[in-house]
């Protein structure tokens, strides 16, 4: 049975399909990618049915990642029974998926990107929307670090 991960931020075209992409990119690398279902969605619905921001695509693209997915809202009646780990991006998104949460049982698949963070001490992925190009490198770093650990975290996890 494949593992099934959803990567949330506020409105789906900037940190969650980066998460997607990078996780993707870790589980591939560790042979394990048919184990893995991997999407991303977020709080609100504002860019539903868009690509991901250009910005964000093309500093990806510059890592060897693609970032195709079309950006969508959460869905807490399918998502929350469906994907195994709910990853939220920072603590807003993370507020706003335990609201959605109907019991315990799904508040406990909720968690921060962050928590699963090696090297460094950030407590959520800055959102890089109305930042430079700092901003968008400053989320990849992040996520190449915490995706690693999420993938340690997952396989220790399912043993």
């Amino acid at each position: 049975m494949k593992k099934k991960i959803l990567f949330v931020c506020l409105g789906n075209i900037c940190r969650s399909p980066s998460g997607e992409a990078v996780f993707n990119s870790v589980v591939k690398k560790a042979g394990l990618a048919e184990e893995y279902e991997i999407d991303s969605a977020g709080t609100i619905a504002a860019h539903a049915g868009e690509p991901a921001d250009q910005r964000m695509q093309r500093h990806a693209q510059r890592r060897g990642y693609s970032l195709d997915s079309i950006s969508r809202k959460v869905q807490p009646e399918n998502d929350f029974q469906h994907f195994d780990y709910i990853v939220a991006m920072d603590d807003n998104n993370y507020e706003d998926l335990i609201l959605l949460a109907q019991n315990d049982e799904e508040v406990k698949k909720i968690s921060k990107m962050t928590d699963y963070s090696r090297k460094y001490s950030y407590t959520s992925v800055p959102d890089p929307y109305y930042g430079g190009d700092e901003g968008f490198e400053l989320v990849l770093d992040l996520l190449e670090d915490a995706c690693e650990g999420l993938l340690e975290f997952i396989e220790r996890d399912t043993k």
